[in-house]
């Protein structure tokens, strides 16, 4: 995940508080646009924000913000898409292997909560996992934002699953790329976590 250290690249500087003023309105003023608009065209910009404006650019205007925000929540989501815009491979490899790890109650005994609220069926390739990736930003822009929050971590929850499966796998051949792994699992995690309290907020009318 790449850190904030963007935004203090920028000429000059920029002021905590007009950062996070901005943070928050270009947030907003996005999600209430395009929902407003209902143009699938403006929709699938957005989308390929990053693709445009490079990833630099939207860490500038959001990474700074808390995971209990919308700029923070939309940051992550774009982080997420690009990953899997750029490494599409590997993460359908950590999710299959997410799914392969599942906990009692899941995998052929049925699926577990996560697998169902991500929505993707089993052993997803690649273009699986693009496609999933963009249609959970495109909800956050003209569906429901909650639903495309929890779709969002729970793919994260299995990918992370998945991440910790692997550094187990390889411990023995690479500690050092095991260990790296254990912190990319952890990451996740904790990334899944945040989504779905972000989630929790929107239903209540607390994120901003």
């Amino acid at each position: 995940m790449l850190g904030p250290a963007a935004a203090e690249a920028l000429p000059g500087g920029i002021d905590p508080a007009q950062r996070d003023a901005v943070a928050h309105t270009t947030a907003a003023a996005l999600v209430r646009g395009a929902r407003e608009a209902e143009d699938p065209a403006v929709i699938d910009r957005l989308v390929r924000l990053v693709e445009t404006e490079g990833l630099d650019a939207v860490a500038a205007l959001w990474a700074d913000s808390p995971a209990t925000s919308l700029p923070g929540a939309l940051w992550r989501l774009y982080v997420l898409r690009e990953w899997v815009r750029r490494d599409a491979g590997t993460v359908s490899l950590r999710y299959r292997l997410g799914l392969d790890a599942a906990p009692a109650g899941g995998g052929p005994a049925g699926p577990t909560v996560s697998e169902v609220v991500a929505g993707l069926g089993a052993g997803p390739g690649p273009e699986e996992v693009g496609r999933l990736a963009d249609a959970v930003l495109s909800g956050v822009f003209a569906g429901e934002l909650d639903v495309a929050l929890d779709r969002a971590g729970s793919f994260c929850r299995i990918l992370a699953r998945g991440a910790a499966h692997d550094a187990d796998a390889r411990e023995a051949a690479d500690a050092d790329a095991a260990v790296r792994m254990t912190r990319g699992a952890s990451a996740l995690q904790r990334t899944a976590e945040e989504l779905e309290h972000a989630a929790a907020l929107w239903r209540g009318g607390l994120l901003e």
